[in-house]
């Protein structure tokens, strides 16, 4: 009975579509008298009393966007307005999902269940045969706009409003760079986004000050190496950021050498500690050979229940704040390693797929 009445209610939602909360899409951006982004503290205080005009004006049936969003807000943002806060992800962790998106055996694609979710509308219901990201209307999310509950907003992606009312991406680095990357996804795909922080009053360095102390951006290069802010990418397409593979190793070793826990940079900080400990050969994360990668993520996986809880990781940061288990999770490595004939492949062998998809791009 559950299950029937939240297919009819889904298919209600496929007919209205999506996207009838937002209003406007892409950020708005005003333009201070110097040029500047808020760098110094006087243009900065001019843009916050222009944009208190703007969001006033909004509130009094103008038109709005992300820049007037506070915290809590849910935002219609197209990709390509989107800034990154870190410089480097897991490409593999990428690969892995175009390789299921594009081969999967999913009852429903997981394109459409990872986009429902990422806008807080849980799964993905049901969609067309000739479904497209870029058509909300074309598939079904189990809730409407509107309907969020605590957990489908707590699953969401993030973004903090910036300066000029630049929307900054905060967690979902991974999901939002595949659907960048998508033939039906692109920089004029939009997604919703739960605001966590409105900044756009303050200058670029308090920004980026405030950025690092609330733990919402990861200044650090696919080396180890710290950088500036001006050097992070503009966009959040493959070519723009850097590749950091253990990055993508700790992806893999997930339910197998830990559990993921909510702590800020988890994964880096295992991706960090991996790159450091030489673990693992380097050439077994380039490698053509899924069997090869499966022997990594292993051996990654070893190292980390390998140990002690008081162990520390990186940046203070100890095994057990990580998510450390005890033991090898071997139902989960076997699942992992299962090949793209099985009913249900693993993520490695989706991996491989989506390597090839890239190469003939």
């Amino acid at each position: 009975m559950v299950e029937r009445s939240r297919r009819s209610r889904g298919a209600v939602i496929g007919a209205v579509g999506v996207f009838a909360v937002a209003a406007t899409a892409t950020a708005v951006v005003l333009n201070l008298p110097d040029g500047s982004a808020g760098g110094s503290s006087g243009g900065s205080a001019v843009y916050a009393d222009e944009m208190a005009a703007h969001c006033r004006q909004a509130d009094g049936g103008g038109a709005s966007g992300p820049a007037c969003a506070r915290a809590g807000a849910i935002v219609d943002v197209r990709l390509a307005d989107l800034r990154p806060t870190q410089p480097a992800l897991g490409h593999d962790a990428v690969l892995y999902r175009l390789g299921r998106y594009d081969l999967g055996k999913d009852k429903v694609n997981k394109k459409y269940v990872d986009w429902c979710q990422a806008s807080g509308l849980s799964g993905a219901v049901s969609a067309s045969s000739s479904a497209s990201l870029t058509d909300p209307k074309s598939f079904t999310c189990e809730l409407r706009p509107g309907e969020e509950t605590d957990d489908s907003r707590r699953k969401m992606k993030t973004v903090v409003i910036g300066p000029q009312g630049r929307p900054y991406l905060v967690d979902g680095h991974h999901t939002i760079s595949a659907f960048r990357e998508l033939p039906d996804g692109g920089p004029d795909l939009k997604v919703r986004l739960r605001v966590v922080g409105n900044l756009s009053g303050v200058s670029e360095q308090d920004f980026w000050e405030r950025m690092r102390s609330r733990k919402w951006a990861w200044l650090t290069d696919q080396e180890g190496r710290a950088i500036a802010p001006a050097q992070l990418p503009a966009g959040l397409s493959l070519a723009e950021l850097k590749d950091d593979a253990y990055r993508s190793l700790v992806y893999f070793t997930r339910d197998v050498g830990y559990t993921t826990k909510e702590v800020p940079f988890q994964e880096f900080y295992w991706g960090a500690w991996l790159r450091s400990s030489g673990t693992v050969d380097p050439r077994q994360l380039t490698t053509r050979d899924p069997a090869t990668y499966l022997e990594a993520v292993r051996a990654a996986a070893q190292a980390q229940v390998s140990l002690s809880k008081k162990d520390v990781v990186h940046d203070g940061m100890t095994a057990k704040q990580l998510g450390r288990r005890s033991s090898l999770g071997e139902k989960a490595l076997d699942k992992l390693g299962r090949p793209l004939d099985d009913p249900k492949p693993g993520k490695v062998a989706y991996l491989f797929a989506g390597r090839g998809l890239q190469a003939k791009r």
